[in-house]
């Protein structure tokens, strides 16, 4: 409820003319992704990269603010819970789930899916097979996502086959984050 783009500041790169400059950059691209979006375009993707607690679930909750008050359906969750659910469809007795009752059906659904922390799941077949059917679907739908990632972009191509490294990278706009940890900065300012 208090992230938005009125309360991501800026100050907290200042110190690295270079991260300020990338993050000037990142939040500019955001604002600017949420305000344009609209009904019957192709919105596009974004991918947020960039170490822990430099803006990126901020920067994401104020896009999902603002598309959410245009009237959008927005998903926001973490790809742990994301999995989850996958697992939860996939070893359920086969009588144990209805269409009205599938937990996956949401991620494909939405106006505006966003993925939080990605590259923190558990890699094994199955959620590298469930990754790349949601994201693969979702461009073939010309559905909008965000996803964001601590992993550098080398990292991301050695943990996730080409198949969806081909697509993070083909179809989706990466902003990168730089600078320091804000969230050690806040506690330090307090």
């Amino acid at each position: 409820k208090t992230q938005s783009f009125e309360t991501f500041s800026l100050d907290y790169y200042k110190y690295d003319p270079q991260a300020y400059s990338t993050m000037k950059h990142t939040y500019e691209a955001a604002k600017s992704y949420a305000e344009n979006f609209a009904a019957g375009k192709n919105n596009g993707n974004l991918l947020f990269i960039g170490a822990t607690g430099l803006g990126k679930t901020h920067l994401s909750t104020s896009i999902a603010r603002e598309v959410i008050n245009k009237g959008f359906d927005v998903k926001y969750d973490t790809i742990q819970n994301i999995i989850t659910d996958f697992e939860q469809k996939q070893f359920r007795a086969t009588g144990d789930i209805s269409q009205d009752d599938d937990p996956t059906e949401r991620y494909f659904e939405c106006d505006l899916l966003i993925i939080d922390d990605l590259g923190t799941e558990l890699t094994n077949q199955f959620t590298l097979s469930c990754l790349y059917n949601l994201i693969n679907t979702r461009i073939n739908r010309a559905s909008s996502m965000i996803i964001s990632t601590n992993l550098s972009p080398s990292e991301l191509r050695r943990r996730y086959a080409e198949r969806i490294t081909s697509r993070l990278f083909g179809e989706f706009r990466a902003l990168p984050f730089a600078g320091g940890d804000v969230r050690a900065a806040k506690l330090r300012d307090q």
